[in-house]
């Protein structure tokens, strides 16, 4: 399972990089929000860093904003040439099948986001995406299990042959992690709080101190 991280802040995306496990990072229009970025030239300006810092082969997901199909088509067309790295993120509408269609046989990859149902995500396979974002802590929110909607992607995916690739978004801890690489998700998406999370465990903690004691009694 891939591990992307879910941000536009280039300290947390420098941070994950130097870990040596990240494969890609995802944004959206709300992140680019968050750190300030606004605007088509900053916007594009800040997808070229990320892109820099991650380096090459690891996909960075860059949204489209436009809700029409034409729109979609000169926004991703435009993000696309931007650098190898981009994907071009598309919302789960009717046009955005329409444009993950265009996209498709165009050469140009993509993320069809914003996904609920199986359903959405048949459609989006059969479009062509390139990966598909089903958003579990957001189901979760609805009193529904999230991971189950992954489990019954994986299932028709595997049953139908679909190339998409599944990317767990919307995905909030370690143990959302956990499970989605149990149900087979091929990527997971999630602040890089959330990664790091794996890697704490009391015990661990415990058998360091108790190493480095005995180390520093036996050492002097």
């Amino acid at each position: 399972m891939l591990f992307f991280v879910d941000t536009a802040n280039l300290d947390d995306i420098r941070e994950a990089t130097e870990l040596g496990i990240l494969d890609g990072v995802t944004t959206n229009p709300s992140l680019m929000a968050k750190e300030g970025i606004s605007g088509e030239a900053p916007v594009l300006n800040h997808y070229q860093k990320i892109c820099d810092i991650v380096g090459p082969g690891r996909d960075v997901s860059a949204e489209v904003i436009s809700t029409d199909f034409a729109g979609m088509i000169v926004e991703g067309k435009r993000l696309a040439e931007l650098h190898e790295n981009i994907v071009v993120k598309v919302p789960m509408t009717v046009d955005g099948i329409k444009a993950i269609s265009f996209f498709s046989q165009a050469g140009i990859r993509t993320n069809c986001t914003l996904v609920f149902s199986a359903g959405q995500a048949i459609l989006a396979a059969k479009a062509g995406a390139t990966y598909l974002s089903p958003f579990i802590g957001r189901i979760d929110d609805m009193s529904w299990e999230g991971i189950d909607l992954i489990k019954e992607i994986v299932e028709i995916y595997s049953t139908q042959g679909y190339d998409t690739s599944i990317l767990a978004a919307s995905v909030r801890s370690p143990l959302h992690i956990v499970q989605c690489a149990k149900a087979g998700a091929d990527v997971v998406t999630c602040p890089l709080s959330a990664i790091k999370g794996l890697f704490y465990h009391p015990l661990t903690d415990i058998g360091l101190a108790k190493f480095l004691a005995d180390h520093k009694k036996a050492n002097g």
